[in-house]
């Protein structure tokens, strides 16, 4: 007699395959037309941080254990000084959507530019 427990599966637990997501809908904004045509390539200027919402495309991204320890020491600083929770990847996209930005509003002068410049 085997000791081992069975356990359902993920589909048996949420009925059947979950349904495929689509894309979240382009915010819009009172600033400015939502109806405008970009390239998806190119970087635009009013982009939001997407923030707590399903995300379809996942990158891996390696960190040095420091890296890790930093973002790890934010979070928690975020929730004990601030009062805000937000998990790792909550911020990291927000800093991306910050460097982005800065990136748009100042060009050549964007922190982006200068510390990939200083790293070479």
């Amino acid at each position: 007699m085997s000791r081992r427990v069975s356990l359902p599966g993920a589909s048996e637990l949420f009925g059947g395959a979950a349904p495929k997501q689509t894309r979240p809908e382009k915010r819009t904004t009172t600033d400015g037309p939502s109806s405008t045509v970009r390239s998806s390539t190119a970087v635009v200027d009013d982009r939001k941080s997407s923030g707590r919402i399903r995300h379809d495309t996942k990158i891996t991204v390696y960190v040095t254990e420091e890296e890790l320890l930093g973002l790890e020491q934010t979070r928690l600083a975020l929730r004990a000084e601030h009062g805000l929770t937000a998990d790792r990847g909550r911020i990291v996209r927000e800093a991306i959507d910050v460097l982005l930005a800065d990136f748009v509003d100042h060009g050549p002068d964007s922190v982006l530019v200068r510390r990939l410049k200083a790293s070479e």
